[in-house]
């Protein structure tokens, strides 16, 4: 992969339909709340990303930093959160199809996300696709991630064109680009400012792991993030602007804010709002297919070092890709969305998948901005001083985020149930991570 296509990767991989519905929630404060995100995460997580990857451009990104910084097992326990982070990740993207098919086709489809059967055929169908695309490899999925890529950006314009329209038409009387408002801090803003930060604003290191894969990945990772930065910016402050414009204090169906905000723009008769919907399913499946891409060089890389079974790293004859831990990830998404579903409403189900990917992504960023401050003297020796600031700020924010994840920003039947699922399952991958670490370790000794 060259420049353009970790550009388009880039933005592909952070911008979400979802997080401007969410950023909604605050009302006009989204905008000092994106701010803050982006000076106390977004630029000091690109810092680090930068800076690591020049020193260590190998396969395996955070996996192979980690290590240098702590060692063997916090690379491994770094690797696995990334990796559970990626599967659940994928499950809440796929999650969002349902709905917005529902809202493309129109009324006579809105009882699809309710339904429990037709969501997981959805889904499963979809993620079928997704897991041929990747033993392929990325000869194929370059080109679906590169098409993701402009279909997000081609969507994000109409979205942010309807202000313009409507205003020309006299069906909105007003819009303002970047309203301002002083925030309420409580339990709520800091639950939404921390899927902001953390959710919406990560995923800058994710093409790192794909380093071997890149062409000049010590120059040409860096280069990209800079490049995509203040494209994602703009993309989500003006999004969130325009679902408040239109929505306003109507209920904001965090799964498909977006279309919700088409139709309702664009009426329930337009023939546009059906082709703008489906740009943003065709972004859902391309996004899960990079971070499916990405999840599955993991293992590949931690089988390499016999930290898992030799199985993992197992490649296709012809394509050349860990055919193995392919297929044993998704069956574990399919088991992840299943499971998800069991005893909710389809909002709730989606913000336990969303958040608990959040929280074990925050665990691998704890990580990571710990090297600058922690990590190794040597490898910090050839950091920068002024990097330790950036981390700090950074590590700050991601254990704000890691611990306020708790708190449901959407109606739930129960808040303890809530907290103890989202708890229960980083706990539990995390003592299997130790475990299968363990193994892995004595079974190298006893060779």
């Amino acid at each position: 992969m060259g420049l353009r296509d970790l550009v388009l990767a880039q933005v592909l991989c952070v911008v979400g339909s979802s997080w401007v519905g969410i950023a909604a929630k605050l009302g006009r404060a989204h905008v000092v709340f994106w701010i803050v995100a982006m000076l106390m995460f977004y630029l000091p997580l690109a810092a680090v990303v930068i800076y690591l990857n020049r020193l260590m451009p190998h396969e395996g990104g955070p996996y192979q930093w980690a290590r240098a910084g702590f060692g063997e097992m916090a690379g491994f326990l770094c690797a696995w959160n990334l990796w559970v982070y990626a599967v659940v990740s994928i499950g809440a993207i796929l999650f969002q199809i349902p709905t917005e098919i529902a809202y493309m086709l129109g009324p006579p489809a809105a009882w699809v996300p309710a339904s429990h059967l037709a969501t997981f055929a959805i889904i499963s169908t979809v993620l079928a696709g997704i897991t041929f695309v990747a033993i392929r490899g990325l000869n194929w999925g370059k080109w679906l991630h590169n098409a993701g890529s402009v279909l997000i950006l081609s969507a994000y314009v109409i979205l942010l064109a309807l202000p313009i329209w409507a205003l020309w038409r006299g069906s909105l009387r007003h819009f303002v680009a970047i309203p301002w408002e002083w925030p309420k801090l409580n339990l709520f803003s800091l639950a939404v400012f921390g899927q902001m930060s953390v959710g919406a604003l990560s995923g800058f290191e994710y093409v790192a792991i794909m380093a071997g894969e890149c062409r000049s990945a010590a120059r040409t990772v860096g280069q990209s993030v800079v490049i995509s930065a203040p494209i994602i910016s703009l993309m989500f402050i003006l999004g969130t602007s325009v679902v408040l414009a239109f929505i306003g204090g109507q209920p904001i169906n965090i799964i498909g804010p977006i279309p919700q905000t088409m139709r309702t723009a664009m009426g329930a008769n337009s023939m546009a709002a059906p082709f703008a919907i489906f740009l943003l399913v065709a972004r859902a499946i391309a996004s899960s297919s990079l971070l499916f891409t990405g999840l599955s060089r993991l293992p590949m890389t931690a089988g390499w070092d016999n930290l898992v079974p030799r199985w993992f790293s197992q490649l296709h004859p012809v394509y050349r890709t860990p055919r193995n831990s392919i297929l044993f990830v998704s069956a574990l998404i399919m088991a992840m969305v299943f499971l998800s579903m069991l005893g909710v409403k389809e909002q709730e189900a989606n913000q336990l998948l969303t958040v608990s990917s959040v929280v074990h992504y925050a665990i691998v960023y704890a990580s990571l901005f710990l090297i600058p401050l922690a990590g190794a003297r040597l490898l910090r020796a050839q950091l920068p001083a002024w990097l330790k600031f950036a981390a700090a700020a950074g590590l700050l924010t991601t254990l704000l985020s890691m611990f306020i994840a708790v708190y449901p920003i959407v109606d739930v039947v129960s808040r303890t149930a809530y907290a103890t699922k989202i708890c229960s399952v980083v706990a539990i991958s995390n003592a299997l991570a130790i475990l299968i670490y363990r193994w892995g370790a004595r079974r190298r000794v006893i060779r």
